[in-house]
């Protein structure tokens, strides 16, 4: 009914059914995985008034929610890479779980109201679980720490680097400045998404 495919790998159709209407695929080396496809076969569509919601679960963490399949929309793209947190990157043999749990739509569109308040309740109160705060600040400054080390340079004899022969790199200001800015338009235009990816 459902297949998966992550980038330089093979589709996925071994779905393990482990409870009346929930799947789960197996996703070995789950740290190195940016994107995931997950999607409907087409053989089988939902029965009217039935969705999917598409879960993500890494060791030692809760269940988070990534979004919904649905007839209407039998296909989606997630980002992983946000999800799994900083103590994960430089780690190898990483498994996760990618679960997907057929529910009627209302229990889903409910599910969204509820994940859309707790980012409307973090907005008005000002402030947010810990929790998710933690991952929205990893996710930023890994955000900021693969784009600035991507215009590193070593420094060239003009600029009268002290201990020379050192393995020191330099940044130029602009691009920190101009991380911030798209990072604030990205904050202005949706905050909720923002948070989220």
């Amino acid at each position: 009914m459902f297949g998966c495919i992550v980038a330089g790998r093979l589709v996925q159709t071994n779905l393990q059914q482990v409870d009346v209407n929930k799947y789960v695929f197996e996703l070995p080396e789950a740290q190195s995985i940016n994107h995931i496809v997950v999607f409907l076969l087409g053989t089988v569509p939902f029965e009217p008034g039935y969705a999917a919601t598409v879960h993500l679960l890494w060791p030692n963490k809760d269940w988070q929610m990534l979004g919904v399949l649905s007839n209407d929309k039998p296909s989606a793209i997630f980002r992983l890479k946000s999800t799994a947190g900083s103590q994960y990157a430089n780690m190898t043999g990483i498994n996760a779980e990618l679960g997907i749990s057929i529910e009627p739509i209302q229990s889903i569109e409910q599910q969204m109201q509820n994940q859309g308040a707790l980012v409307s309740a973090a907005n008005q109160s000002g402030s947010i679980p810990l929790q998710t705060a933690k991952q929205f600040a990893e996710r930023t400054l890994q955000s900021l720490y693969d784009y600035a080390t991507s215009f590193a340079t070593k420094p060239d004899a003009s600029m009268g680097m002290l201990g020379s022969g050192a393995s020191v790199q330099v940044l130029p200001v602009k691009v920190f400045e101009d991380w911030y800015g798209t990072f604030l338009r990205k904050l202005q235009r949706d905050p909720a998404t923002t948070m989220q990816n």
